[in-house]
């Protein structure tokens, strides 16, 4: 897919106007622009940063024991995350090549799909310092680590799940994408938290 992006960049490259579209409001207008060379290969190089990344990270965890016992899981999460990219990079390009559509809306189905399979990796996460809901209680004692991922992975299930009703309500899509999301997170700090209290007592 990142070799995909560099040949679909150079292939689209005399085709495309000086400035490009890049960026969207809420209601999926236009509201940013790029030079011709970054709005075709940003991405593509940010898929390469990204790639490295995911490389390293299983190697100089100092957990990584426990990221093997679920390395299926995240190997997974890659894909989906670069899929999530390409698709993100497909519609800018559609976009400038003159096909207008809504951007959140088209934005919508990809991250609830995005956002489920993240909860599907919660829930098999194993302590480690990278990937997962990373607190210092979380952190701190695998009980507690276990507790929060059950549940948080549930609860990003039904985040997703929300996302994806945007489709029926286009004027509150991003707010059903993003609110959902922030109060998962925030809920899963604060019972992690009690959680680790409650392990402690």
């Amino acid at each position: 897919m990142i070799l995909l992006s560099f040949l679909i960049a150079i292939y689209f490259y005399p085709q495309m106007p000086e400035k490009i579209a890049s960026h969207w409001n809420s209601q999926g207008q236009v509201n940013g622009y790029m030079s011709k060379f970054w709005g075709l290969f940003l991405m593509p190089f940010i898929s390469i940063a990204l790639f490295l990344l995911f490389i390293i990270i299983p190697k100089i965890d100092p957990l990584k024991k426990n990221i093997e016992k679920f390395r299926k899981y995240f190997d997974l999460l890659i894909i989906f995350i670069f899929i999530f990219l390409f698709y993100i990079y497909t519609l800018t390009i559609l976009w400038n090549l003159g096909i207008t559509f809504n951007m959140t809306l088209a934005m919508v189905p990809a991250l609830g799909i995005l956002f489920y399979f993240v909860g599907i990796v919660t829930e098999k996460a194993k302590r480690n310092w990278f990937i997962g809901i990373r607190t210092p209680w979380t952190l701190s004692s695998d009980i507690v680590w276990n507790k929060t991922h059950k549940i948080g992975g549930k609860l990003f299930k039904i985040a997703a799940l929300i996302a994806f009703s945007g489709l029926f309500f286009p004027k509150y899509a991003i707010l059903l994408v993003i609110v959902p999301v922030i109060l998962v997170a925030l809920y899963t700090i604060v019972y992690s938290y009690f959680e680790y209290k409650k392990q402690k007592k």
